[in-house]
């Protein structure tokens, strides 16, 4: 039997869910832009069909001012993507690491243009390493799984 060709292949980028959210506004806007931003991202994979995995990447941002929340955005930034040959621990790292990579700067764009539409200044989100936050993930799950078994 002939090893089996790996593929990989984007075949659609699309926005699954957007929100903008300004419970201050326009009060907001007579104040000096000097907020708190914090950021949280998350991703998960769903598989569609054979050979076909749907990837979304969460990011959403959060400003605060003098204490207050000022600002939440929320893009659900999604991609179609075509997996054939690959599989166990290395189809993990695609959806977790190759798979965000591509989605991400679509989503700090719609981050961006989202914040100019609600009347804020431009947000440039920093680049993110993937591999490190997908890396972490799998040591924390395995001491949790550690854990676990330890008592019982």
């Amino acid at each position: 039997m002939a090893d089996e060709q790996q593929k990989f292949a984007l075949q659609r980028i699309y926005v699954k869910d957007i929100s903008l959210e300004s419970p201050n506004s326009p009060m907001v806007f007579t104040k000096s832009w000097k907020p708190n931003f914090k950021v949280d991202l998350n991703t998960r994979s769903n598989h569609v069909a054979e050979n076909s995995h749907e990837v979304v990447l969460t990011i959403t941002l959060t400003a605060e001012l003098d204490g207050e929340q000022v600002l939440l955005l929320e893009v659900q930034q999604a991609g179609l993507f075509a997996i054939e040959g690959i599989e166990g621990d290395t189809l993990k790292q695609v959806l977790g690491i190759a798979c965000p990579n591509l989605l991400f700067p679509y989503a700090r764009e719609a981050i961006d243009s989202l914040a100019l539409k609600g009347g804020f200044p431009a947000v440039a989100l920093q680049p993110v390493n993937f591999e490190a936050l997908f890396r972490e993930a799998q040591k924390q799950a395995a001491e949790k799984q550690s854990q676990s078994a330890q008592k019982h």
